[in-house]
């Protein structure tokens, strides 16, 4: 069933923050967290924690969880720490959780670049979507090639995304389609490209009656 590749997500994802936290308990623990760390960087890099309200920090405490993994294991082997031991995650798992985390990248990307933006952002909006719709599209195609119980659970997860980003879409063009359009429209770089694309894509000609691009 393709809820397992869930249940590895989530695991990992509890046991990292839990040795996030415990890593950071104490100034003593910490310290010798960045001992592990001196021979290899001159700035401290500590384990973070996520942020509840911010779905992104998930991701970003997996990325670092996976940047420091050799360190946390040197940090376990302390005689003090052996308890934790069983929290380490393996490294065939972290390939299948990093794998997993750069198929949604883009989500994270856009999510950060569209938020951190001071400016009028509604003429992204179509092309932030078609980026997403095209990138899963991608990751489906190479999955479909690949008959392994994980990439086949991983290939229906990412068609159930794909389809709700899908109906997120439909419901908000009825009402908003013209100002979408118009906002693509009048970006000085993008103009109606697109549109001429879908048309292509549909075998639409100008001289018909409702191809977007006459639209």
């Amino acid at each position: 069933m393709f809820y397992d590749i869930l249940k590895v997500l989530k695991l990992t994802f509890i046991k990292e923050r839990m040795l996030a936290v415990l890593i950071t308990l104490t100034p003593g623990c910490r310290n010798i967290f960045i001992d592990c760390l001196k021979a290899t960087f001159l700035i401290a890099v500590l384990a973070i924690m996520n942020v509840k309200t911010c779905w992104n920090s998930t991701l970003e405490l997996l990325k670092c969880a996976y940047s420091v993994r050799e360190f946390t294991c040197e940090w376990l082997q302390n005689r003090r720490y052996a308890e934790f031991r069983p929290l380490f995650t393996t490294q065939d798992v972290w390939m299948n959780v990093m794998y997993i985390r750069e198929v949604f990248r883009p989500f994270q990307y856009w999510t950060v670049c569209m938020s951190t933006r001071h400016t009028v952002r509604l003429h992204h909006a179509i092309s932030v979507n078609n980026d997403m719709f095209d990138q899963m599209d991608s990751v489906m195609r190479a999955l479909a090639k690949i008959k392994t119980q994980l990439k086949e659970d991983l290939f229906i997860r990412v068609k159930l995304t794909r389809q709700k980003l899908s109906n997120y879409y439909a419901d908000v063009t009825p009402t908003t389609g013209m100002p979408l359009y118009s906002a693509h429209i009048l970006h000085h770089f993008r103009k109606s490209r697109l549109l001429r694309k879908w048309d292509q894509g549909m075998d639409n000609y100008c001289e018909d009656v409702t191809p977007n691009t006459t639209q």
